[in-house]
């Protein structure tokens, strides 16, 4: 699963096939937890994260939302700048 960004603590991934993956959606890595986050609503799909945690991949997310789809539709990975 390529790394797209790192920030604070937090790593943020793509898996490469999407087909097996929909919707749209990141796995964010923070300590021992993880959850895939919906690229679109933002919405938690499955796993946890801590509330504060969460509320900054949500951020990051929107901030980069098109740069994401267009990651999940071309599977073209590239690093995507942290939250700041």
């Amino acid at each position: 699963m390529p790394v797209l960004s790192r920030f604070y603590g937090i790593v943020i991934r793509m898996y490469f096939q999407q087909a097996e993956h929909n919707p749209p959606h990141i796995h964010a890595l923070y300590n021992e937890d993880m959850a895939a986050i919906a690229i679109q609503t933002g919405e938690l799909l499955e796993g946890h994260l801590p509330p504060k945690a969460l509320v900054m991949v949500r951020e990051w997310t929107e901030i980069h939302k098109n740069e994401l789809l267009h990651i999940w539709e071309t599977q073209e990975f590239k690093s995507i700048s942290p939250l700041e």
